[in-house]
Formats: C-alpha cells, structure tokens, sequence
C-alpha cells in the first residue's frame, strides 16, 4: 500500500522527524486559503499522487505571490501527470499540498528497505538527492552507500555517524543526523513499512536538516494492526481492478498481456505467467486465488479477468493441495455460467481430488480445455489466442 506526500509527512511529524508545514488542498480555492494560513512568502505547490518524478514532470511549482498559488494550482490540480513512474498514461491529480518554501543548499537521499538476502534492514544513502538519483545510482553507483541495520539492535549512533559522514554532512548537522536516523529507524519499524524514502533531505544554508519530501510503502499484509494507515487509503489512486479484487481477498495485478491466469499459490502464478511468455504470449494479470477459494471467489474473479478488455484467453492452472481440485472445478463451472464466458478456457489441474475435478468439468457441458501439465496448458492457452 502507498500512500501521498502529505500523509507521509504527517507520520515522519507523528516520529519527530523535522518537515516543513504545509496543508493539502483539493480545490483551488482550498489552495489559496493554505497559502494565506502559511503566510509565506515562497510556497510550493506540489501534485499529490502515487509516483516519483513529480517534479520532473511539472507537478511541483514554485509561488512566489497569492495569484502564482492560484495560478499553478489551477494548471496542476486536474492535470494528468506524466513521470517515468505512472507510464506514458499519467495519472490524474485530484490533490494538492502547498507548503513552505525552503531554504535548499545541499540535497540529500536517505531510505529504508528491507534486505531480504541479509534478513536486515538496508539504510540507503546518498549526498546526490534530488530528482535524478536513478542517474546517480546508474552513472555513480559509488554515490549511494548502504549500511545493514541489524532488528535485533537497531540503528546506532555509530552507524548514523557513519552514514552522515559518507553523504558530507559535518558539524551539527552530524548531531541531528543521528537523532534524526534513529526516529526514521523507528518510523520504519513501527508502521511495518516496506519502504521509506526522502527524497531530497535538505541541509539547509545553517546546517539544518529537514525532509523535504516522504514517500512510504506498507507491508500490505501487517495493515490490520495499522487501523490508521489504511485510513490514508486513495483508492483513486489504485487500479480499480486491484481494487475490486482485495474486497474479496484475491491477490490480484494488472498486466499487459492478453492471456488472463487464474492460479492458486503466488509462487505457481509466477511460473505460470514465465511459461506462457515462453511459448510466445504475454498474461493479462498476476491472480492468486489463495488457498481458501470458494466457488464465490473463483467466480469475482473471473468476473474481474473479463472486465480486461484485452483478455482473448484464460488460463485456470490449479494444484490441488489445501485447495481441492473439484472445489475449483466447481467455481469455474459456476463462474463460466454466471459471467457467460465467451473466450477460451484452459484449465490444468493436479492434485487433491485431481480426477473428480476433471470429470466434473468434462461433464459440465462447456467448452473447456484441458491440460495435464503447465507446458501443454500454456501451449494450449497460447494457440487458442493466435487463432
């Protein structure tokens, strides 16, 4: 889950961490009245939406007057905006957040992210911030330094000094540096972050450290015990697909491809979808039924497959182990009936209950295709797309 600028400001404020003030807005009228409460005299007026690059992509603006707030909020509020991370789409903008201008003299980058190969926490630094660190990390990857966070002892001073060295900061600035690493540490941990990342940190002209931007990932699957942060859900932010498929628990992701898959296990649906590239086609979407499908569940989600209007095949590719074979049998009888199906169907099944589930679809009266292994399904499911 991600969540806005604003919102990760408002948790970074929440830990200690020094951001500047700023107050969103979702009107332009809203965006004049932030600026008149902020008084001044620069302001930034900067689009709100799930992706890096804003500025780059004319979402960020500098106002210098009441009528520049205006102005640019105007031109950003309804835009859609362009950046190397929303695709050559964009993505509309329906907030705003206008915020304090700020001294810059030296733009820095800091982060968190967990180290799956180290099963430590990686903190991420660099004294090249700003919009270009993809640059920096291509053409200077000696710029970005990681030091390795052991959870069982946190961050230390001794690390903080270190990472504060390596990005040029001296002084005092060490000193914050320190306090300040240690509450993004605790930031990170006690929201079951996935990722956090300012971007740029600012050293001002005084040696004062402030973040002036917040970008926050959450481990979807701790978000029950953070009531608080599924608050600062957009979900007009979120494919609606995506969306409407985690009402219902499937774990669901839009692709490019035409060859919709419906698998149970995220790790099947992954080889699933590397075996129908390799025999020539692309998938529609990553969807992992889980292990606890109903035949309800199999049915929303072929409901929510069809709604692709780029899907031309579907894929069902099941290996019966929690899940019983004519459990899903029984879902995709009662999925194709309800949704009408009015494209090929491939269906590979193995597993528990593997040959009543078979007979039940042979028996079923639709024009199901099967498969006895995942090749001979992709092949299947490939050829039945080409014509």
């Amino acid at each position: 889950m991600k969540i806005h600028e604003y919102q990760g400001k408002e948790i970074l404020r929440n830990f200690g961490v020094p951001v500047p003030r700023g107050i969103p807005a979702f009107t332009v009228q809203e965006a004049v009245e932030a600026a008149q409460k902020l008084g001044g005299p620069v302001w930034v007026v900067k689009a709100q939406i799930h992706a890096g690059g804003r500025g780059k992509g004319g979402g960020v603006k500098v106002a210098k007057t009441i009528d520049d707030v205006k102005k640019l909020a105007g031109e950003i509020l309804g835009m859609q905006l362009k950046t190397h991370q929303t695709g050559p789409e964009g993505q509309k903008v329906r907030r705003l957040y206008i915020e304090d201008g700020a001294d810059i003299k030296n733009e820095l980058y800091v982060s968190l992210v967990t180290d799956r190969a180290t099963q430590k926490v990686a903190f991420i630094a660099s004294s090249e911030g700003g919009m270009d660190i993809e640059e920096v990390a291509h053409a200077t990857p000696e710029k970005i330094i990681t030091e390795y966070i052991d959870p069982l002892t946190g961050i230390t001073a001794e690390q903080s000094k270190k990472i504060a060295a390596a990005i040029g900061l001296t002084g005092a600035s060490v000193d914050q540096a320190v306090d300040l690493f240690a509450k993004l540490y605790k930031c990170y941990m006690d929201t079951d972050a996935s990722l956090v990342e300012i971007n740029p940190l600012n050293c001002d002209s005084k040696g004062k450290l402030t973040a002036l931007d917040a970008k926050f990932n959450f481990d979807a699957n701790a978000l029950f015990r953070h009531p608080e942060i599924v608050a600062y859900r957009d979900l007009d932010e979120e494919d609606p697909a995506e969306v409407e498929a985690s009402k219902f628990d499937l774990a669901y992701i839009s692709l490019d491809g035409n060859i919709g898959c419906l698998v149970n296990g995220a790790g099947l649906a992954m080889a699933t979808m590397d075996t129908i590239k390799l025999f020539g086609a692309e998938p529609a979407n990553f969807l992992d039924v889980g292990g606890g499908a109903t035949p309800e569940k199999v049915t929303e989600a072929f409901k929510i497959m069809l709604k692709n209007d780029k899907v031309k095949a579907i894929l069902v590719n099941i290996f019966g182990g929690i899940m019983k074979c004519d459990t899903i049998a029984t879902g995709v009888i009662t999925a194709c009936k309800a949704v009408n199906l009015s494209v090929p169907l491939v269906v590979r099944m193995k597993g528990t209950n593997e040959e009543l589930g078979k007979k039940m679809l042979a028996e079923s009266g639709l024009p199901i295709i099967s498969a006895d292994s995942m090749a001979e399904a992709a092949q299947k499911v490939v050829a039945a797309v080409k014509g």
